[in-house]
């Protein structure tokens, strides 16, 4: 079982909250990050283990982690609450099919039926959205609308250039051991992006999203829906930017330049 309070505790909130106030909570509060994956480290997905790590020693993780904490308050919350799995549609290149490799969740309650997702790591929803397709919502300036293709629901994110995918998935919940497989791949394959690379991202309540990645060298991003400042660091900076402006401190960098335990 979750330690209901301490969690709460961790997303500055306390008593017995309604689902978009965590789910706004936890996506400000816990951060984006694969130093796991990119430093060697299997992701377990044991709820004991996400708690330990997200909870008490105030890490952040990817969307399995995220996801199935937020699952398991929420389920404590008394909410009913199904998995799915998705394909990243953002930045695919055109003819390349992505795996399953996102988390999402529908949840149930007196509320109706929400999509909710924490765990986006190019800029996930502040709020839950209503399940389904249908009409767009602004969240601290920016949009997000869930359309149909084919058989599969489409998240869309939006631009001064109009809609685009973020990810798509077919509306059937599976089981968790289908998760478990693919957190494998994602966490142990050399192929991997999230072993290959650092995503690293923070969400402000007031919709700025900070984002650290090496995928096209060192980048440390800021953007607003209005404007985007983008900033090339040095990789020794690594450890400072970490602790400094994603509050993850205790990390350092080995002899080849990869983020390491301290």
């Amino acid at each position: 079982m979750l330690d209901l309070d301490a969690y709460l505790a961790r997303i500055g909130l306390a008593g017995r909250p309604g689902l978009a106030a965590v789910h706004r909570a936890h996506s400000t509060a816990i951060p984006f990050e694969n130093l796991d994956p990119h430093r060697g480290v299997p992701v377990s997905l044991a709820i004991e283990d996400i708690e330990r790590k997200l909870v008490h020693q105030r890490r952040g993780g990817y969307c399995f982690e995220q996801n199935l904490l937020l699952k398991a308050a929420l389920e404590q919350l008394g909410a009913e609450v199904d998995i799915y799995l998705a394909r990243v549609r953002f930045g695919a290149p055109p003819g390349v099919i992505r795996p399953r490799g996102h988390l999402v969740l529908r949840a149930r309650g007196a509320w109706g039926e929400l999509h909710a997702d924490v765990g986006f790591g190019l800029g996930t929803l502040f709020e839950p959205l209503p399940w389904g397709p249908g009409a767009a919502h602004e969240q601290c300036g920016w949009r997000y609308r869930v359309v149909e293709d084919g058989e599969e629901l489409v998240l869309q994110g939006a631009d001064g250039g109009g809609w685009f995918d973020l990810y798509g998935f077919p509306p059937q919940p599976v089981p968790l051991i289908d998760v478990e497989t693919i957190n494998w791949w994602v966490c142990t394959n050399p192929r991997s992006p999230f072993v290959t690379g650092l995503m690293i991202t923070r969400q402000d309540e007031d919709g700025t999203r900070t984002v650290l990645s090496d995928r096209e060298g060192l980048q440390l991003s800021v953007a607003s829906p209005g404007a985007t400042r983008v900033e090339a660091p040095a990789r020794e900076m690594l450890p400072r930017l970490l602790a400094e402006r994603f509050g993850l401190p205790g990390f350092t960098l080995d002899e080849g330049g990869r983020v390491a335990a301290a």
